[in-house]
């Protein structure tokens, strides 16, 4: 797991097909063989429909590139997906100096990201949070699960030797309710609504 960074938003840019420049660096990330072990045909195509569908948030039945079908970019994202892509990226992205081309599309990244939550669940979720990219989140990061907050929550020793009087049933009761609500913000909201997560940068 790589070492926390400061937490940045990344600010919104429209939609373009990849330059060469952002093409070939993004080139050595990328899977270039279909699973029957032949070469992919025109795999910037491709990754310029996964980028378009994602940045705007468009069903997967609506992507396009030319000899694939939109079903076949989604099996593409889906394979990019579970061979660690996004991951790679994003740790890439945090490391990477502000000039290095792959900075100039980490909008298309992130948002590509905000759909591969679907698939990578918690452990995504944790890895965005430490190196701090936050625009990958799928939604604002106070109401999605924290695991970290969570698992020191968890390690905390419940106070037992509080005197029992009435101040100190009082003040045994008010800590419980302080961890009550941490556990509750480290949990995450069971729902974000669609309007929500559309409206996070």
């Amino acid at each position: 797991m790589p070492l926390p960074h400061a937490p940045r938003l990344t600010p919104p840019a429209p939609y373009a097909p990849l330059t060469d420049l952002q093409f070939h660096a993004l080139l050595p990330y990328l899977l270039h063989r279909a699973p029957q072990g032949h070469k992919i045909a025109d795999l910037r195509a491709r990754m310029d429909a996964i980028f378009r569908a994602t940045a705007s948030h468009a069903p997967w039945r609506e992507a396009q590139a030319p000899g694939a079908k939109p079903e076949t970019i989604a099996r593409h994202f889906r394979r990019l997906t579970h061979a660690g892509l996004w991951e790679r990226l994003l740790i890439a992205l945090a490391e990477s100096a502000p000039t290095h081309p792959l900075r100039q599309i980490e909008h298309l990244i992130v948002r590509a990201c905000r759909r591969a939550h679907r698939i990578l669940g918690m452990a995504f979720l944790l890895l965005i949070r430490r190196i701090g990219l936050r625009s990958a989140l799928n939604g604002p990061p106070w109401l999605l699960p924290d695991p970290d907050l969570s698992e020191r929550l968890s390690r905390l020793p419940i106070p037992l030797k509080i005197p029992q009087t009435r101040a100190g049933r009082t003040r045994r009761v008010e800590y419980l309710r302080a961890l009550k609500h941490l556990f509750r913000a480290a949990e995450g909201r069971a729902r974000i609504p669609r309007s929500v997560r559309l409206a996070w940068p």
